[in-house]
């Protein structure tokens, strides 16, 4: 228990130096790729979710999604590429070979869908190469470059409220 609140100290603070660090990059064209940052703790849905982003006209193949859950197993199967605490070390170094490729792919969007602030998913929201970061309002105004305000379990007028404000961008 102790531990982890170390860790979890380290690791906010690699998180603040690194937050102002961000890129201004041109969101001109299209949306053709996802990255899902989902916190599976809080969050039962994200087959659905997956399912509202398709109706939009995103390609399943091309929505990439990574769970976190705070209680991670390793004996156990999960459904979906899923990390824990023990997933980043101490100094926010990222130890999972499916994570670093996930915050180095270069996404149209990453929809970081948590609404708490969860060190370990603003590590990763950070670190994402994406072109474009969506997110929930009541998370870190500095992460994302559009923050939604709606409720985490209503993912329809997350995902509405998303496209309507991205047709508005264009």
């Amino acid at each position: 228990m102790f531990l982890n609140y170390i860790k979890g100290f380290f690791v906010k603070k690699s998180l603040k130096n690194n937050l102002g660090n961000q890129k201004n990059i041109d969101f001109s064209k299209n949306v053709q790729t996802i990255g899902l940052l989902v916190d599976e703790s809080s969050f039962n849905h994200s087959e659905t979710l997956i399912k509202e982003l398709t109706l939009q006209g995103i390609a399943l193949e091309n929505i990439k999604i990574v769970a976190y859950s705070s209680k991670f197993r390793k004996k156990e199967m999960y459904l979906r590429p899923t990390f824990g605490k023990s997933h980043i070390s101490w100094n926010g170094e990222i130890t999972e070979d499916f994570l670093y490729e996930f915050v180095n792919s270069k996404f149209d969007l990453l929809l970081s869908y948590y609404n708490e602030e969860n060190i370990f998913l603003m590590m990763l929201t950070d670190r994402s190469k994406a072109k474009f970061k969506v997110g929930f309002a009541s998370v870190d105004n500095n992460l994302n470059r559009l923050m939604i305000n709606t409720e985490l379990e209503n993912y329809k007028l997350f995902v509405s409220e998303l496209f309507r404000y991205l047709k508005n961008i264009k």
